[in-house]
């Protein structure tokens, strides 16, 4: 079973985190949400807790099949500023297994050289600065290993998007008609 590695610092768009992670749970993946903040309980831009799996310490990264980064300010910058984080993502990527990043977070992977020579897509405005690869504001994007999604209202998507990229076609059409998804009915 594949294995995803959800990064929660403190500010993240909660919706953003929490439906990619559902998703990607009733499609079978394991999805373990880690902390990056050194607390247990993180809260959100909206001021939501929500209680992590693990600490960023604990978390063995080259255990997971999926790195993925939620938005949301200042969750982004937050993340941006653990030097474990980067790390945590060069490795994945050296390593050849996938990152998905969803509203702002994608910045994150154009700022350290993840992006290059891809499309990617993101939060408008975020993409500012990032010259080396293609922006296409587009709801999700994948190219290469790195998967990417514009924000909120394509969360969903972008869920499915990972699960079909993890667990194949049939896993994706079975989710994606269990939550009445709109082009399913």
């Amino acid at each position: 079973m594949p294995r995803v590695c959800a990064l929660l610092a403190p500010g993240l768009e909660e919706v953003e985190c929490l439906s990619v992670v559902d998703i990607l749970r009733r499609g079978g993946v394991e999805t373990e949400l880690v902390s990056v903040s050194g607390e247990r309980v993180v809260t959100g831009s909206h001021r939501i807790a929500i209680v992590t799996d693990r600490l960023l310490e604990e978390a063995d990264p080259a255990g997971y099949d999926l790195i993925f980064l939620p938005g949301g300010v200042p969750g982004v910058p937050n993340l941006e500023a653990n030097p474990a984080v980067k790390t945590m993502l060069l490795e994945q990527e050296r390593a050849g297994r996938r990152i998905g990043a969803i509203c702002a977070a994608p910045s994150i992977l154009g700022h350290y050289g993840l992006l290059s020579g891809k499309r990617f897509t993101c939060y408008p405005g975020w993409q500012e600065g990032i010259n080396d690869a293609e922006w296409t504001g587009e709801g999700v994007v994948s190219s290469g290993r790195i998967s990417t999604s514009r924000g909120l209202g394509f969360a969903l998507d972008f869920g499915l998007e990972l699960l079909r990229l993890l667990m194949g076609e049939e896993s994706f059409q079975k989710v994606r008609r269990g939550i009445q998804h709109p082009g399913t009915i």
